[in-house]
């Protein structure tokens, strides 16, 4: 493990940090709520305005680059040049624009602009401000752009990611996944790329005013955070910004009524060691377990007992320290055009209804059909199947899980309906895919050493490319707009928070006798509480 020895910086009197630079041995970055262009030590946060007369210039400015002392940056429909010359700020219109500009990048002779509205990266002569080309934009979102060399670096909000494109063709090289959501500029500063964001972050607060003292408030965050990422070229993925997690996982029994179970046998999925998790250590707590190994190396700890009555208590279970990373794949319909046929095992193990995804109804079937309609190329089924999936469910919370066609005729549906719906559209249409969960640490990086509780579990999927391997696909969170467009951030990606400690088996099975519970009508929540918890203990690099 290699810890990060670069800490967040957190400006003073900083409300809305978007654009950022490098310049004289410091970071500059524009606050478009209060137009100030802040000067920001790295080491020490310590921050100046410079534009200090100049301010209502830079008001809702979201994009800033800094050339031959000179800075560049967007303000409502237009690119504008100023020197940085103590006593000369003259801001002068460079380049008037048709959609309005979020960010800007200047490299020699060449200007870059981004437009979320154009949905383009424009060029410009930097002398003549006269068009050159364009690439489209690599996201959805409102993004910022910085150039290194032969490469452009662009953030977008919506996505939670970083693109490296060619300079000279606009083709994406990779992407990296953020840690935080919502980036609002980026700048390399020496070796380290820095990331902005900002955005709003509900609290509670304490309001003696008011009968009922407390009430829901909003207040502004903005920082900036180092990326740390390591790019695998003959692995097709990236890794960024890694976290070393304590998990814990306790079951409490606490029967809700009297019974008497004999032989019983309590199983629960641990984390699994994969390219973005590694599992560094895992103990018993409680009770001592044994160990299982299910299909394609998923363990399971089995914990068992003589008897359980209504008057037993007793918590068990287990803690593991993992490292996990975001993780996020590149790779295109392209390399999916010559794929080895699919073994016969694993078509007769994730190609069937095994859980209740009612594929054999006319509902689901005929949703199928029209999810990929005559598309063959494997990556553009997935692909199409997602949209088709988040065009028809609206995101929501019930206290059980219905069946893909219920939930289908509903239009609405948690995490766990998002997923059946997807993974039989998916099995229908010939592509081989799982079930992955069960819980997401609360993604707050900065609060280390303290417990966390997650408010639910949750699930995702992964579907198989013969010849590559397993891929990951979130369930509900990119369903973002009603009708999309929609980000591609957790399509073949996933953030650091997500623990994974159950592939393509149930999380939790219990047995008496060799008899499943459920086969009892007895649920697992009848007899037991659990208690999840996270603490964040370090940042880790990937290597």
């Amino acid at each position: 493990m290699k810890k990060s020895s670069l800490k967040t910086i957190r400006p003073i009197a900083a409300y809305s940090l978007h654009g950022l630079a490098s310049w004289q041995n410091c970071l500059l970055a524009v606050d478009s709520i209060t137009g100030y262009l802040l000067k920001i030590d790295p080491v020490t946060d310590n921050t100046a305005i410079l534009n200090t007369l100049h301010w209502r210039d830079f008001v809702g400015s979201t994009g800033i680059a800094i050339a031959d002392d000179q800075i560049w940056f967007t303000s409502r429909d237009g690119i504008y040049v100023s020197s940085l010359s103590e006593g000369e700020w003259t801001p002068q219109l460079l380049i008037q624009l048709e959609d309005p500009p979020d960010g800007v990048a200047v490299w020699g002779s060449t200007i870059y602009v981004t437009s979320q509205k154009s949905g383009k990266i424009l060029v410009f002569n930097r002398e003549t401000g006269k068009p050159i080309t364009h690439f489209y934009a690599p996201g959805i979102g409102v993004e910022n752009i910085t150039v290194r060399d032969e490469q452009l670096w662009v953030s977008d909000n919506l996505e939670q990611s970083v693109y490296c494109l060619d300079r000279a063709t606009g083709k994406i090289i990779y992407s990296i996944l953020t840690p935080f959501q919502l980036p609002t500029g980026l700048s390399f500063y020496g070796e380290t790329l820095y990331v902005a964001y900002a955005f709003q972050e509900p609290y509670i607060r304490d309001n003696p005013n008011r009968e009922t003292n407390y009430e829901l408030q909003y207040r502004d965050r903005t920082f900036i955070h180092p990326l740390h990422f390591q790019y695998y070229p003959e692995k097709k993925y990236t890794l960024s910004n890694g976290y070393r997690l304590e998990i814990t996982y306790v079951e409490e029994i606490s029967p809700l009524d009297q019974l008497n179970l004999q032989n019983l046998e309590w199983r629960i999925a641990l984390p699994a060691q994969t390219n973005r998790q590694k599992i560094i250590k895992i103990e018993a707590i409680g009770l001592p377990f044994t160990e299982e190994e299910k299909e394609d190396g998923q363990k399971v700890a089995v914990f068992k007992f003589d008897r359980l009555t209504g008057d037993t208590r007793c918590i068990f279970g287990w803690r593991a320290i993992l490292e996990v990373w975001s993780i996020k794949y590149q790779l295109t319909p392209k390399d999916c055009e010559s794929l080895p046929p699919l073994s016969e095992e694993y078509k007769t193990r994730y190609l069937v209804d095994d859980d209740d995804l009612a594929m054999g109804t006319e509902i689901i079937s005929r949703a199928a059909q029209e999810a990929v309609k005559s598309e063959t190329n494997l990556l553009r089924k997935v692909y199409n199947i997602r949209n088709y999936v988040y065009d028809h469910l609206s995101y929501g919370i019930k206290p059980h899980i219905d069946t893909p066609d219920i939930a289908l005729k509903r239009g609405v549906g948690s995490c766990g309906e998002y997923l059946g719906l997807l993974l039989a559209l998916s099995r229908l249409n010939g592509i081989p895919c799982r079930t992955v969960g069960r819980y997401k640490c609360p993604p707050y990086p900065d609060q280390k050493d303290i417990p966390l509780s997650p408010d639910y579990n949750h699930v995702w999927m992964e579907f198989y490319l013969p010849g590559f391997g397993w891929l990951p696909m979130e369930s509900n969170p990119d369903d973002l707009f009603e009708g999309g467009p929609y980000p591609n951030r957790f399509f073949m990606g996933i953030a650091w928070y997500h623990a994974e400690m159950a592939k393509g088996v149930p999380f939790e099975q219990v047995t008496t006798q060799g008899v499943a519970l459920k086969e009892l009508n007895i649920s697992i929540g009848e007899l037991a509480l659990n208690h999840v918890q996270f603490v964040i203990l370090d940042d880790v690099i990937p290597e």
